[in-house]
C-alpha cells in the first residue's frame, strides 16, 4: 500500500513540471497520476507544499480558475502576486484567460513513470 508522502512526491513531481505563466487545476493533476477521485488530496498537497522546496503551488487551481487555495499561501494576496509576476491576470480570485494559459498534464506529459 502506498503512503501518503508517495502520493504527494507523485503530485509534486506533476506540479514541478507546469510551465511558467500556465496553470492546472487539481483534478487535471490527480487524472494524470492515477488517482481521478483524488482531487481533494492533490489540494492536501498543495497545502503541504509549501515546506518543500521548487513546488510552484501558485500554479494549481480549482478546475474554473478560482484561486480557492490561495488562503493556504502566507499574505494576503501571496498566490495572486505569484501569479501575476507569471504574466497571468486575476481579478476577483478569477484567473483571466484561464482556458488559454491552462496547462493539462494528460495531453501535455508522457504517460506517469513512478
Amino acid at each position: 500500500m502506498k503512503s501518503s508522502n508517495d502520493f504527494y512526491d507523485r503530485v509534486f513531481k506533476v506540479v514541478r513540471l507546469i510551465p511558467y505563466g500556465r496553470v492546472t487545476s487539481y483534478g487535471a493533476i490527480a487524472r494524470y497520476i492515477g488517482a481521478p477521485r483524488s482531487s481533494r488530496t492533490v489540494g492536501y498537497a498543495m497545502n503541504a507544499s509549501h515546506n518543500v522546496p521548487g513546488i510552484p503551488a501558485q500554479r494549481v487551481v480549482n478546475r474554473n480558475g478560482l484561486l480557492t487555495g490561495k488562503h493556504h499561501f502566507q499574505g494576503t494576496n501571496l498566490m495572486q502576486q505569484l501569479l501575476e509576476s507569471e504574466g497571468i491576470t486575476v481579478i476577483e480570485d478569477q484567473i483571466q484567460n484561464f482556458k488559454e494559459i491552462y496547462w493539462d498534464p494528460n495531453l501535455e506529459l508522457p504517460d506517469f513513470k513512478e
